[in-house]
């Protein structure tokens, strides 16, 4: 197959897709500087389901979850969170669906520094003067072990455990879908490894369903399912992947060399 040739993704079964694009493209400048980013990509992505996406630098990653999510424009198709198309919403109505319908997960942490973890987890909830679910925040907060911290603030706890209370963040509300962009990326590869295991056991224990984009073929490993984007589009996709598989596919795009894994991140393993 080739790197860039067009490739259809199957169809999720009706009733089980959290998100789905249709024929979506962005396109940035006009002209000489004109930029397609994304060309005419259909894809879906099922609840309870863990979806890395992958490609080169430039592939469109980070340009289809963010237009996926509603945090940028799209030049034309068609994206929809559930039954709700984005391009039908208002500035308002699509402030108030990414609040209450979708979660957040970025490289950065974006933790307040004076609130504690208990605090930064219910923020979203408490600004939109809702009041969280105790059995669901307590399972939560077990699942990403988190028990034993809530009280410290985030100078208190190390990279790994900053990143879990913001995934814990993302998941109190109980959104439809959470997109994650890249959050191992200020990890060490020991931290980077138990979050992306308390990612995929919220899949399986809560039935969260996450898109996360990556450069790391052991981050991918961890998924479900993987999505494969060169030149705007997606080409190939994998179930069930291992790290090898990932980084073989990714050698095969034209500057597709994938990071390293880390020697002492195997993976995935069940």
């Amino acid at each position: 197959m080739s790197p860039t040739a067009p490739y259809a993704a199957p169809l999720a079964p009706v009733g089980a897709v959290a998100a789905r694009a249709t024929d979506l493209s962005k396109v940035y400048g006009r002209g000489e500087t004109r930029v397609a980013a994304l060309d005419s990509v259909s894809v879906e992505f099922r609840r309870a389901q863990f979806t890395a996406i992958m490609g080169p630098s430039g592939s469109g990653k980070s340009t289809l979850m963010h237009c996926m999510a509603g945090l940028d424009s799209i030049s034309s198709g068609s994206t929809r969170i559930g039954d709700v198309e984005l391009g039908s919403l208002g500035d308002r109505q699509l402030t108030k669906l990414r609040r209450d319908r979708i979660g957040f997960v970025f490289q950065a942490f974006n933790l307040l520094p004076t609130l504690s973890a208990l605090e930064n987890i219910t923020l979203p909830l408490d600004i939109a003067g809702r009041k969280p679910d105790p059995a669901w925040l307590q399972q939560i907060v077990a699942t990403l072990g988190l028990s034993g911290r809530l009280a410290h603030r985030p100078s208190q706890l190390s990279g790994g455990q900053q990143q879990r209370v913001a995934v814990a963040r993302a998941l109190t509300s109980r959104p439809e879908i959470v997109f994650a962009d890249e959050p191992t990326g200020n990890l060490d590869s020991r931290s980077g490894a138990e979050l992306l295991g308390f990612l995929h056991e919220s899949v399986r224990a809560l039935q969260q369903t996450i898109v996360m984009v990556t450069h790391d073929p052991v981050a991918a490993s961890y998924a479900d399912r993987v999505v494969f984007l060169a030149d705007g589009r997606i080409v190939d996709e994998m179930y069930e992947p291992t790290a090898d598989a990932v980084l073989d596919r990714m050698r095969r795009f034209p500057g597709g060399n994938p990071r390293t894994p880390a020697s002492d991140t195997q993976g995935r393993t069940s």
